[in-house]
């Protein structure tokens, strides 16, 4: 696991220099603290043929397999290829056979020789022969083009900067604006996604001209065209009749390899359990394949809604494994800065708290764990679902609807983020709307009316005609003609786990040196998991039903029974209490109201019903609090 950055230039007045270059790879210092490396080449001019270009690859490495010879840049025999990689590639042994086979000779045991090689035999098509997380920069002397590659979900980031006579790019955002000349210019339209979302989507960053490299895409510079392509394109609209029976079995063999796969380390592995059925089974499958007690690691919270480490423990207990719990007082505002530094534009996904946490306290134990994300997007788990089916239902009645949206249940208070009356509320107010625009309302931070009520007149007039629910019901026109939860769950696939949940624990585990791996998204399993009919998955409103056909045998029966609880904290409590001050000195403050984004009294009220308990807009706050915080960290000047 590592930090890339570089950039190549055709006008040689935009070269990155040796100490440019060393910024831009110092500060991706704690993605990779073991070693770094260099590779520069100037622009050349070689008549009577078209020049070179010039290019620079910096790389940052957490070492994990190949301690000793794993370093990179790497390139071929002759020099003619060069690559710097972010990732693990969990198939690499598989690849060097064929390709030794082919006579390829191999000077190291690193996954990262195997991309040298695997390019030189299959060109751009070599990423599709890849299994694991990666973000990659190949440069071809040969071809005088760079090459740039992202993982088929988004595991690792990429993103870049594309401007004329030269291409910058990065594992993060960060690593950009140490590059010369980098204008810190907001876009607008970032912000609105953002306030949606509570992330920014891809290709978007909050800053215009960079662009995040999009999941399972691969972009070629070349006489400084950019071209971005997608290499991986599963069939979302298809569905593959099989016997649950079946289904069940090729669920368990594949992501038993998955798993198998991803305990090749040369450092101390081990596990995140939440206590939930996800993280359950990996651990399950990882204590198969191990000779010892697997190490795993829980974080527990004072308040008991929000604490699993109960579970976990009981969990624990009946696999077997070595488990360690810490239970965890966050400071939630010298939590706050830590965060806005590390995220590089404004994230308010609150749950990067505790994975902040738990990959803190992981990485005093071993270097490597592997999670459960994916699996409530792949096997429908998501409580939300059920209201995604009940609301095809009520469609299908027709008239319900109308009763449902009355102005009457919108005035109905709610207060704690868990209730059932605020999940009514959110369900009522939508129920009207097309089905994409009514899970948009469900899923938003800030729905359509709420940003309209907050944004000033000014921002209003700046924001560029564009609409947030283009990333949605894009996603969603690529599964069209499945039935509603199979296309809400795997739009939230390509949307929301991408953007937003692998963003996350990338972040905050790279920030503490720890690499994290994800059994769930391997693109086999993924690719059976698009196909599977929705019968198979969920059934009378409960999801993941193949996987307890999958694994009963291996976790006790009340884990199939107990209600998701999520990863979050308290953030409701903490803005009436820790972060009272903070978010009133903040959000109220001049220098915030200078910027000339937000209606004075719209923050107002939203802090005045929030203190008062008549409403929780918790995570409206937390989502303004991170963007002001972000905009001070970065120094970003008045925008309206």
């Amino acid at each position: 696991m590592c930090g890339i950055t570089g950039g190549i230039w055709s006008d040689p007045t935009k070269s990155l220099d040796e100490r440019a270059l060393r910024r831009m790879t110092d500060v991706l210092r704690h993605r990779g603290p073991d070693d770094e490396g260099f590779y520069q080449s100037s622009f050349r001019l070689r008549p009577p043929y078209e020049s070179i270009p010039g290019v620079a690859l910096g790389h940052r490495r957490l070492s994990i397999i190949d301690m000793a010879g794993g370093r990179q840049p790497m390139c071929n025999e002759d020099k003619s290829i060069w690559v710097v990689f972010n990732g693990e590639i969990y198939n690499y042994g598989a690849v060097r056979q064929r390709l030794e086979g082919a006579g390829h000779l191999f000077r190291t045991d690193s996954d990262t020789e195997t991309i040298v090689h695997l390019y030189e035999d299959e060109g751009a098509g070599c990423f599709a022969h890849l299994n694991g997380m990666f973000s990659i920069a190949i440069w071809d002397e040969r071809q005088r083009r760079l090459l740039l590659a992202r993982d088929r979900l988004g595991q690792k980031p990429l993103v870049y900067r594309k401007t004329p006579g030269q291409l910058l790019f990065a594992s993060e955002l960060k690593s950009l604006l140490e590059a010369p000349g980098f204008e810190r210019a907001l876009d607008l339209a970032a912000i609105d996604e953002y306030l949606t979302y509570q992330y920014i989507p891809h290709p978007n960053t909050i800053f215009r001209g960079v662009r995040k490299l999009p999941p399972g895409h691969y972009a070629v510079y070349h006489d400084d065209q950019l071209e971005v392509a997608p290499y991986w394109q599963p069939e979302y609209q298809t569905e593959t009749p099989r016997s649950r029976q079946d289904y069940a079995g090729r669920v368990r063999e594949i992501l038993s390899d998955a798993v198998k796969i991803r305990l090749q380390s040369d450092v101390p592995l081990g596990a995140f359990l939440s206590g939930g059925i996800d993280s359950s089974i990996i651990v399950g499958l990882m204590q198969k394949h191990s000779p010892t007690p697997v190490k795993t690691f829980t974080i527990g919270f004072p308040v008991t809604e929000y604490d699993e480490s109960a579970e976990a423990r009981k969990i624990a207990a009946h696999l077997g494994v070595e488990h360690h719990v810490l239970e965890v007082r966050p400071d939630a505002v010298a939590l706050l800065e830590k965060l806005v530094w590390h995220y590089d534009e404004p994230f308010a996904d609150s749950s990067a708290v505790p994975t902040w946490c738990v990959s803190e306290f992981t990485r005093e134990h071993v270097t490597v764990a592997l999670t459960g994300d994916g699996g409530d997007e792949l096997f429908a788990g998501y409580p939300r679902y059920r209201a995604v089916a009940l609301g095809g239902w009520i469609d299908r009645m027709g008239v319900a609807s109308d009763i449902l949206a009355a102005p009457l249940w919108q005035a109905l208070p709610g207060v704690r983020q868990k209730s059932i009356l605020r999940r009514f509320k959110r369900f009522s107010e939508s129920i009207a709307a097309p089905p994409a625009r009514r899970y948009l309302q469900w899923i938003s931070i800030f729905n359509e009316q709420r940003r309209a009520a907050l944004y000033s007149d000014a921002f209003l007039q700046r924001l560029p005609d564009s609409d947030p629910f283009e990333f949605l019901e894009g996603s969603w026109r690529k599964i069209a003609g499945r039935d509603d939860v199979t296309v809400a769950s795997l739009g939230d696939l390509t949307t929301y786990l991408t953007c937003d949940l692998m963003t996350k624990v990338d972040i905050a585990s790279m920030a503490h040196s720890l690499e994290c791996r994800q059994p769930f998204l391997d693109h086999r399993l993924v690719e059976l998991a698009i196909g599977m009919p929705l019968k198979h998955k969920f059934r009378w409103g409960k999801g993941k039903r193949i996987l307890k056909d999958a694994f009963a045998d291996l976790l006790p029966a009340d884990v199939w029974t107990r209600s998701k609880m999520g990863f979050g904290v308290p953030i409701d409590h903490w803005f009436r209490h820790e972060l009272k001050d903070l978010a009133h000195d903040v959000l109220l403050d001049q220098q915030t109201k200078q910027r000339g984004l937000f209606r004075d009294d719209a923050v107002q009220l939203l802090l005045d019903q929030h203190m008062s308990g008549a409403f929780d807009h918790a995570y409206r706050l937390w989502s303004l609090l991170v963007l002001e915080l972000w905009m001070r960290r970065w120094k970003i000047d008045a925008v309206c």
